[in-house]
């Protein structure tokens, strides 16, 4: 399964000017590795590039009905201090992943790095939203490296196989 199975990890913060083109850079991505066959995708339900990958993975099961959406959460209450309205769309996108997989049951120091982890060793490639080299998004990249997964960084656009 490992090997047609994608993770995706990506910033909270998309700057409204680079919203359109990253959901045409993750769309296009997307699709790229579907024809590869690749079938799985997981997410980690974060806010940001996150919600935005499981919704486009939710998305394109219209044309590709056998796709499937995993998410690996880090904890049952990661979204309770979330706005409303952030958690009605966690929890549509919940209601209709294949798969709901927590790392801990409440929060817990280190849970997110669990769940950062565990995406990057269910996967053979990462798709990621990358442009500060601090921080969680940046450890889950370094981390996919490490561990020899193909890493497609669409801050820069599509890269690596995908390039034009």
């Amino acid at each position: 399964m490992k090997r047609k199975t994608a993770c995706f990890t990506g910033h909270r913060e998309i700057s409204p000017a680079h919203r359109l083109i990253i959901n045409l850079r993750l769309s296009e991505t997307i699709e790229n590795l579907i024809e590869e066959g690749y079938s799985r995708f997981v997410a980690g339900g974060a806010l940001g590039f996150d919600t935005l990958a499981a919704m486009t993975v939710l998305a394109m099961k219209k044309r590709y009905p056998y796709i499937r959406l995993a998410l690996i959460l880090p904890c049952r209450d990661q979204a309770d201090r979330w706005s409303e309205h952030n958690q009605r769309i966690y929890a549509a996108i919940m209601a209709r992943a294949d798969e709901v997989i927590y790392t801990a049951d409440r929060y817990v120091s280190g849970c997110m790095q669990i769940r950062n982890r565990r995406l990057v060793d269910e996967s053979s490639v990462c798709i990621a939203y990358l442009n500060k080299s601090a921080g969680g998004t940046a450890y889950t990249v370094r981390y996919a490296e490490q561990q020899g997964l193909a890493v497609i960084n669409l801050a820069n656009g599509p890269v690596g196989r995908f390039a034009e």
